[in-house]
């Protein structure tokens, strides 16, 4: 493997933070990469244009990964590709290299055979979306019983079935992964990472949200550190990105030294992992 992982951060890891404070703290890290959202309560880029956010990326050597999201994606309607359309606009402004595509999470739309036709019917139309604006769409399976897609594989289907590899790939959530009980990795059709960690090992797993996620530490009940020593041992080579929605990490002080002490273990860990 790599001497050093490539990281990158997920707004949501800090998001009391301004778009100039995350590129900022990316810088300081070291990361590769951000990820911005359009879901922390209010206006994206607090209002700024999108060419000053590619402007100071650029000067901080910060690639922009991905613009999230757009909800209930496999809940297809005219609507929602105008909604589509309108966040591929802004990730081309932007000059992100992606937007995220997140599954229908309300406990609809999840049997077999509608599921599978949902997903398929959606990124058929996605697709020359994509392929017009110059942009890969990044879909993220969601771990949930609720969510109308859990598993990694479905999607791969999909992607294949439409011959869609060029601009559709997989996001691979160690949470995700963990609540979908999922054992398959697609690290051809992986375009990145995210990372974020549980401590309590006394929470059903049915009972853990997205509240529980944290900083990846040696308390982790994920299983991070072998899901990414398998990820790359196995042909990724893209970025990890940190993902947590924690309270308690959106609380803590100092968070150049709390995900520099994650990235650390992280990078230790995986290559005795590995080794």
């Amino acid at each position: 493997m790599k001497q050093k992982m490539d990281f990158a951060l997920n707004h949501m890891t800090v998001p009391r933070m301004d778009y100039e404070g995350v590129i900022q703290l990316a810088k300081s890290l070291d990361c590769v990469g951000v990820e911005f959202r359009n879901d922390l309560g209010r206006p994206l880029f607090e209002g700024a244009p999108s060419v000053l956010v590619s402007a100071s990326a650029q000067t901080a050597g910060i690639r922009l990964f991905g613009l999230s999201q757009l909800e209930m994606f496999n809940d297809w309607s005219d609507a929602k590709g105008q909604e589509a359309e309108a966040l591929m606009g802004i990730a081309k402004e932007l000059g992100a290299e992606s937007i995220s595509l997140i599954p229908r999470n309300d406990g609809k739309g999840c049997e077999d055979d509608e599921r599978q036709r949902n997903l398929t019917r959606a990124l058929k139309d996605l697709v020359p979306m994509l392929r017009e604006a110059g942009l890969l769409g990044f879909i993220e399976p969601l771990g949930f019983t609720s969510s109308s897609l859990r598993r990694k594989r479905e999607a791969v289907d999909a992607i294949r079935l439409l011959g869609a590899e060029d601009c559709l790939k997989l996001v691979h959530d160690t949470f995700h992964h963990y609540l979908a009980s999922e054992t398959d990795l697609f690290p051809e059709h992986t375009g990145l990472v995210h990372i974020s960690g549980v401590k309590d090992h006394t929470l059903p797993v049915d009972d853990i949200g997205d509240s529980d996620r944290i900083l990846v530490d040696a308390d982790d009940r994920l299983g991070n550190v072998p899901q990414i020593a398998a990820l790359i041992a196995s042909g990724y080579d893209g970025a990890f990105s940190f993902e947590c929605f924690s309270p308690e990490t959106h609380a803590i002080e100092n968070p150049l030294e709390a995900i520099a002490e994650s990235m650390r273990f992280l990078e230790t860990s995986v290559v005795r992992e590995i080794a």
